[in-house]
């Protein structure tokens, strides 16, 4: 497979204690790669790197063939929709005023992907994909459960068909009862749309389950 995702001799300082130090890792298209390690690690430091929310130190992140460490935000804006976020909160990360349809929906408004024709039908579809109701979408944040929320955040990460999903600790902040429901939906999504994804956690367990390969991390530095 070829590599959707290269990493390469990544550093990110903060001060002068690099958080990150000299990370390099492969993800291939379709593939699902965990990242491990305990609180601290530099593991969610990596991630926002490959999101590009900051600018690694130094280091090469090429996303399809691009250097993405070089781009301004408006030469990546085409490639944003092609590598989507899943955060940890899955209540911080949505709008507690908008309803669940209209978050779903925001990425196609922010992406020019929108259509008022068939838009709806694509927010029911995504509703669908994560084995949620179409009802609920008329519904706030406040009105679904933890997991429930969670699948909403996801279908939100699909809603611009990526190529590639990273996920920070997507199921450390729920109760064991409905961990185990999203790791399988991850896995049902991965098979169903050819999805690849970085999954960052501390659960070696959870991500054993998930992933196709494990890598781990300590002290900023990818160790056997």
């Amino acid at each position: 497979m070829s590599a959707l995702l290269e990493v390469r001799d990544l550093v990110v300082r903060y001060g002068t204690r690099p958080a990150v130090d000299g990370v390099s890792f492969d993800v291939a298209a379709g593939e699902s790669v965990g990242l491990v390690g305990p609180s601290g690690c530099g593991k969610s430091t990596t991630a926002s790197a490959v999101l590009r929310l900051l600018r690694p130190d130094a280091g090469s992140v090429r996303f399809a063939g691009v250097e993405l460490t070089a781009l301004r935000e408006r030469e990546l804006r085409p490639l944003r929709p092609r590598f989507q976020p899943v955060f940890q909160d899955p209540y911080g990360s949505l709008s507690p005023r908008r309803r669940v349809r209209e978050q779903i929906a925001e990425p196609l408004r922010v992406h020019g992907l929108w259509s008022a024709t068939e838009g709806p039908a694509r927010v029911d579809e995504l509703l669908g994909l994560v084995d949620l109701d179409a009802g609920l979408g008329d519904r706030f944040p406040h009105e679904l459960s933890g997991g429930q929320c969670q699948r909403v955040g996801i279908a939100r990460a699909l809603a611009t068909a990526p190529d590639l999903l990273v996920l920070d600790e997507p199921t450390s902040a729920l109760d064991p009862s409905l961990r185990a429901g999203v790791l399988n939906l991850l896995m049902d999504l991965q098979d169903a749309l050819g999805l690849a994804s970085l999954f960052i956690s501390h659960d070696h367990a959870a991500v054993r389950h998930v992933c196709d390969r494990v890598l781990t991390m300590r002290d900023g530095k990818l160790r056997p």
